[in-house]
């Protein structure tokens, strides 16, 4: 059976469905064949103008009929969805959606969309689901039935780090020496809840003169809030918020195991805004895979990665209260940060190595 991929996200763009995506195809097994047609270079979808999504319809034609492809993997259901619908009828050929968690609430965004994507949902053959979340709306507001929904979370490819130069690196570069550290990853926007983490440390801080002086809080990543976390944190620890508070900005890949690596705990209490939530949190099997104790927020997709008091603490993401309880916790227990990272990486290498969840979704689609 020949398959084809249409995405608007893949390598080497960022982010946590281009690296679904990638993943994918880099482990898709070799006695099955997959092609793959993403946007890189506007050959989907145009920067502008009305029906920016048109060229699509060429393309994906053309590929399909060149190379007989069996079933179409749709990546996003709108717009790519709406080609792939129409296509159907003229090719005669079945389709599969994935959904991950942002691009269903944006089939909801308004009637004409709701509608657009309900007959786009009906006429597929399958659906993947990322997250377990995901497949309940599907199955509550869709409609859809349960036998025809596969849940595959994102994974992780295992291995060894260890970088003892870029480690010493940082340590020098961030005064990291003999300090605990608190690490966050991700887009500083809203929903990742890096300002309630912000503001929950004030509590932490003020707990002992020993998390005052030797607690470290790094967060890495950029975004449209980072003026609004900055502003947080020196309204509550003034001007010299750096000495506690240390934005990295983006960061590579070496940067961010090494940063895992260093860290005490991983925190990210994400949180639902406005129909915007998180559709897994990949980075937290990356912290577990390093034996990492981690901190999450109730939301989304989130309950699929984090354990909770198995591999982390869940908490309220809009609870101050909960966030710095959670924080002061895994600080004074050592043993208990030890158990929920080893308790993290046994249960990722159990449940989320990439060849695994790929090999689930070929057999699901064959």
């Amino acid at each position: 059976m020949k398959f084809l991929l249409v995405t608007t996200e893949y390598f080497p763009f960022k982010g946590g469905v281009a690296n679904y995506y990638t993943n994918m195809i880099y482990h898709w097994p070799k006695s099955s064949e997959i092609t793959v047609i993403d946007n890189n270079h506007n050959r989907l979808i145009r920067k502008n103008g009305f029906l920016k999504w048109l060229p699509a319809i060429k393309v994906v034609f053309k590929e399909v009929k060149k190379n007989k492809i069996d079933n179409i993997l749709v990546g996003q259901i709108l717009p790519l969805g709406t080609v792939v619908f129409i296509l159907s009828f003229f090719l005669k050929i079945k389709y599969s959606i994935f959904f991950h968690g942002m691009d269903l609430s944006f089939c909801s965004k308004n009637i004409w969309k709701k509608f657009l994507s309900k007959m786009i949902i009906n006429r597929s053959s399958k659906i993947i689901c990322a997250n377990s979340f995901v497949c309940e709306m599907l199955i509550n507001i869709y409609n859809q039935d349960r036998s025809k929904l596969i849940i595959v979370n994102p994974g992780v490819n295992n291995f060894n780090f260890n970088n003892e130069q870029k480690k010493e690196e940082l340590i020098s570069k961030y005064n990291l020496s003999n300090k605990k550290i608190l690490f966050s990853l991700g887009r500083l926007v809203k929903r990742k809840g890096f300002d309630y983490t912000i503001l929950s440390l004030k509590k932490v801080f003020d707990s002992s003169p020993l998390f005052d002086e030797d607690l470290k809080y790094i967060i890495a990543g950029n975004g449209p809030d980072e003026e609004y976390l900055k502003k947080i944190a020196k309204n509550i620890f003034g001007d010299n918020f750096s000495e506690k508070i240390i934005f990295v900005g983006e960061i590579s890949e070496e940067e961010k195991w090494t940063f895992l690596s260093l860290s005490d705990i991983f925190i990210m209490p994400a949180r639902n805004v406005a129909g915007d939530f998180e559709g897994f949190g990949i980075v937290f099997l990356e912290a577990s895979l390093l034996s990492k104790p981690v901190i999450a927020g109730k939301s989304g997709g989130i309950t699929d990665a984090v354990a909770d008091s198995i591999s982390g603490l869940m908490v309220d993401p809009e609870s101050e209260e909960e966030i710095s309880q959670a924080i002061l916790k895994l600080l004074n227990d050592p043993d208990l940060c030890n158990r929920l990272g080893e308790n993290g990486k046994k249960r990722t290498l159990a449940n989320f190595v990439w060849k695994n969840q790929v090999e689930k979704i070929y057999n699901f689609l064959k």
